[in-house]
């Protein structure tokens, strides 16, 4: 294990004590990682976005094979491998979740799969949901899932770049969270179910591309981040059958300056918790409940990409009440960001030659 030679007080806003803490590189030479899962042996098992999975054993070797048996997944731009996620009981069953893009340049979108993993590769895959319609291009595809407590998941899906109306289209799957039973079915709860123009699989709809999401067990709250385009990223707070508002409202404007709509708010639409005007493009977000860090008990950490950075949330009663900026001194695109079993923050940062970070205390 290689451990980088930086300490240091983080950068603080609003006069916030300071959290000491240590960067030490667990691997590297990852292609663009994306997503991280922990064993329960201690091994960690880690997308590549060029649609790979990688193993890094409990002892923080890199396996140089990657893992046999992942789905064929459309890798362009944005596109690949997504997200990988343990059952609940994956420790007897063994059974784990992807999220890719399948198809081609011109016909693609996001799927789900599951399937069994055995300490070296899969089998038995199965494809469990394909958002649609497909679309042309390789942008905007979401990705991120999180596990409810009622043993459903929900899926985070994007408007596909060109198609950004119909995230406001209740009859496809863009722009939307779905919400799936493990075995992929249809919940019999789903807030659209009875609704003829809509599909059965949609949670929420009005978004543009989802790539945070926690689920808070202590408060019942589900929470995700996603991408706006010129400023106007967001933290929302999910509920059923709610309506987010992309594109008829934003605080952003889009990538030539122009205006996408004079409305920033509407009475029809639930509006974010908070948004980050100038962007720092968030990608994964996770909830601190751990021992190593008591300051940061309760608080939500935000990868972010643009702005290579992770940024602390700091939470009163579930309530952001300010922000700490984190982890710049690396100089890199921040993809994701996980709380290990041990307590640590882990990172994967988002280059063709990515590392894989454990943050751990200073002392």
């Amino acid at each position: 294990m290689k451990r980088l030679s930086i300490w240091l007080a983080a950068p603080l806003l609003a006069g916030l004590a300071h959290a000491d803490y240590r960067l030490e590189t667990v691997a590297e030479g990852l292609e663009h990682p994306w997503s991280l899962a922990f064993l329960p042996d201690g091994g960690m098992l880690v997308t590549e976005r060029p649609g790979r999975l990688r193993l890094v054993d409990a002892d923080g070797a890199l396996r140089e094979a990657p893992v046999a048996g992942v789905p064929e997944v459309f890798a362009e731009a944005q596109a690949g491998l997504f997200e990988v996620m343990l059952a609940p009981d994956f420790a007897d069953s063994g059974l784990l979740y992807l999220s890719y893009a399948y198809g081609d340049i011109t016909a693609n979108n996001t799927c789900l799969g599951r399937a069994r993993f055995n300490g070296e590769g899969l089998s038995g895959g199965e494809v469990l949901f394909c958002a649609s319609p497909a679309k042309r291009g390789a942008a905007h595809y979401g990705g991120r899932m999180a596990l409810l407590p009622d043993d459903t998941l929900v899926l985070t899906l994007g408007d596909g770049f060109d198609y950004r109306e119909q995230a406001q289209n209740a009859g496809n799957h863009l722009g939307s969270l779905v919400r799936l039973s493990l075995d992929g079915r249809v919940p019999d709860d789903n807030p659209f179910l009875g609704d003829d123009r809509a599909r059965p699989e949609l949670y929420s709809i009005g978004h543009r591309n989802v790539q945070g999401i926690v689920y808070d067990d202590q408060r019942d709250e589900l929470l995700i981040n996603e991408h706006g385009p010129r400023g106007g990223d967001e933290l929302n707070r999910i509920q059923p059958g709610a309506n987010y508002g992309w594109p008829l409202t934003t605080h952003g404007v889009d990538y030539t300056g122009a205006r996408i709509t004079p409305f920033r708010e509407l009475p029809a639409f639930t509006p974010p918790l908070l948004h980050w005007t100038p962007s720092i493009a968030p990608s994964g977000m996770a909830l601190y409940r751990g021992d190593a860090f008591p300051d940061w008990q309760g608080d939500l950490f935000v990868s972010a990409l643009a702005g290579q950075q992770v940024r602390r949330l700091i939470r009163d009663e579930g309530r952001v009440v300010d922000q700490q900026v984190l982890f710049e001194e690396l100089g890199a695109r921040i993809r994701d960001v996980r709380v290990g079993p041990d307590g640590y923050l882990y990172l994967l940062t988002d280059h063709a030659d990515g590392a894989l970070i454990r943050v751990v205390p200073a002392s």
